[in-house]
This record gives structure tokens, C-alpha cells and sequence, in this order.
């Protein structure tokens, strides 16, 4: 049993916002959680991420001075 009076409110159904609507609730001390990012709109989890391939890098360019050969 935690102490009486030393731990912060709990709160087992806060509500967690994103954009303006409530996406999920959890356990928390504070009863709103606002969110900018979460696992159903950010675009690693929900698949819509585009890989952006670089072409090629160029090869160097050769040297301008020829050493004479011995």
C-alpha cells in the first residue's frame, strides 16, 4: 500500500488527444494526455512512408597531373 499524501494522483482512464480527438486511454497522473504523434497516424506504423532512393554518387574525377613513369 503507497503512502497516503507523498504520491501524485492517479488516474487508470486518462484519456490520450491527438489532433482533437481522444485516440486511446491508459493509465496516467495527469487525466488528458495531448499528443502530436501516435502509432495510428504517424507514417513508420501505418505504412504510408516513402524511401527515397539517391541515385549514384559520381565517381571521382581523375587526376590532372601525370606522374612520369620510371
Amino acid at each position: 500500500m503507497p503512502k497516503p499524501d507523498i504520491h501524485p494522483t492517479w488516474y487508470p482512464d486518462a484519456k490520450v488527444i491527438c489532433n482533437g480527438e481522444v485516440v486511446m486511454t491508459t493509465g496516467s497522473t495527469q487525466p488528458q494526455l495531448n499528443v502530436d504523434v501516435w502509432s495510428g497516424n504517424h507514417p513508420f506504423y501505418t505504412g504510408t512512408q516513402k524511401i527515397l532512393d539517391r541515385p549514384p554518387r559520381k565517381p571521382n574525377p581523375k587526376p590532372r597531373i601525370v606522374l612520369p613513369r620510371s
